[in-house]
C-alpha cells in the first residue's frame, strides 16, 4: 500500500469510526437508527419462515447443551443458595399480610378451582381407594399401641389392633369418599382464613431457612441426574418439534406477533437498554475502540485496495 493510499485508509477510517459514534451516541440519530433496523427486520427479514432461520436440529442441539450439559455444579448452586436465603431473611416478610400478596377471595376461588380439577379428584380418589392408604394407618395406629403400652402389649393384641383399625379405616374412607372435595377444600380454605391475617414472616415457623437450603440442594440433585436420562431427552426434543411443528413455517414477525412482542416493544426496549449501555462504554473510552477494530481491517484488505486501485 503505497502513502497516499495508505493516507486516504487512515482518513476514511477516522471519518466511519466518528459516524458510527454519532449514530451510537447523539440520542436523535440512535432512535432514528433503531426504527430502521427494527422495521427492516419486521417487514424483510421477518418474513423468512422461522425453521429457515433457525433449523430445529440446531435449536435442539442449543436446548440439550444447556439443559443436558452445561454444568450446574460450583458457583451456580451456590448462588442460588444465597438468593434464596437472602430473600427469606428479608425484613419485608414482617411487614406483608399474607391477604396483602393475594386476597381470600381470590384464594376461595383458586382453591375451589383447583380441588374441582379432574385430577384433584382422581387423585384424591386413588388414595383413598388405595390399600396402602389403610395399611399407612394401621402402621401409624400400631406405633402408637406400642408407645403408648409397650412392645410386649403390643405385641400380644397386633391383629386385634390390626382387623379393627382396618375395619374403622375403611369405614372413615368409604365416607370421606363421597365427600373428600369438599372436605379437602373446606381444610385448605380453614388453614388460610386462620392465618390470613397475619404476615409471612409467621410461616418461618413452619420453614427455617435450614428448609430452604435443603430444597435447593435437592433440586440440584434431582435436576442433575433427571437431566441425563433418555425420558427427559425425549421430551426435550418432543417440545422443540411441537414448537416447529407448530410455528416452523410461519415468519418470524407473525411468531413474535403471537407470542406478544410488537413493534413498539422491540423499539422501547432497544431505547431502554441502548443508551444507557453505549454511553458507558463511550465514557470509559471502549465505544471508539471498538468500532475502529471492527473497520480497521477492512482498510487493510486485498478488497479496499482493490477498490482503490479501480480509481
Amino acid at each position: 500500500m503505497d502513502e497516499t493510499t495508505s493516507d486516504l485508509a487512515a482518513r476514511l477510517l477516522e471519518a466511519q469510526v466518528a459516524f458510527g459514534l454519532r449514530q451510537l451516541t447523539d440520542d436523535a440519530e440512535f432512535a432514528e437508527l433503531v426504527e430502521h433496523e427494527v422495521t427492516f427486520f419486521l417487514t424483510e427479514s421477518g418474513t423468512i419462515p422461522l425453521e429457515t432461520v433457525m433449523p430445529r436440529e440446531l435449536i435442539k442441539a442449543v436446548a440439550r447443551k444447556y439443559t443436558m450439559q452445561f454444568p450446574v455444579e460450583g458457583a451456580i448452586p451456590e448462588l442460588v443458595g444465597q438468593v434464596a436465603a437472602r430473600l427469606y431473611r428479608h425484613e419485608i416478610h414482617e411487614t406483608t399480610d399474607l391477604t396483602e400478596v393475594m386476597s381470600t377471595r381470590r384464594f376461595d376461588e383458586l382453591a375451589s378451582t383447583a380441588v374441582e380439577l379432574d385430577v384433584a379428584q382422581r387423585a384424591m380418589g386413588q388414595v383413598l381407594a388405595s390399600p396402602t392408604t389403610a395399611d399407612t394407618v394401621v402402621e401409624v395406629v400400631q406405633h402408637a399401641v406400642e408407645n403408648r403400652f409397650g412392645a410386649r402389649t403390643a405385641r400380644r393384641f397386633a391383629g386385634t389392633v390390626e382387623k379393627w383399625t382396618r375395619r374403622g379405616t375403611a369405614f372413615v374412607l368409604d365416607s370421606a369418599s363421597e365427600d373428600s372435595d369438599e372436605l379437602l377444600l373446606e381444610a385448605v380454605r380453614e388453614f388460610w382464613h386462620g392465618r390470613a391475617d397475619q404476615t409471612l414472616n409467621g410461616f418461618r415457623d413452619t420453614v427455617t431457612e435450614a428448609d430452604v437450603e435443603d430444597v435447593v440442594v435437592l433440586i440440584f440433585e434431582f435436576w442433575r441426574t433427571f437431566r441425563q436420562t433418555e425420558y427427559f431427552r425425549t421430551l426435550l426434543d418432543s417440545g422443540v418439534d411441537e414448537v416447529f411443528d407448530t410455528y416452523g413455517a410461519t415468519p418470524v414477525a407473525d411468531v413474535l406477533e403471537d407470542l406478544g412482542i410488537t413493534e413498539d416493544d422491540l423499539h422501547e426496549e432497544a431505547l431502554r437498554f441502548g443508551p444507557p449501555v453505549i454511553a458507558r462504554l463511550e465514557a470509559e473510552g471502549y465505544l471508539s475502540g471498538l468500532l475502529r477494530r471492527r473497520f480497521a481491517p477492512f482498510y487493510e484488505s486485498p478488497e479496499y485496495l482493490a477498490a482503490v486501485a479501480a480509481q
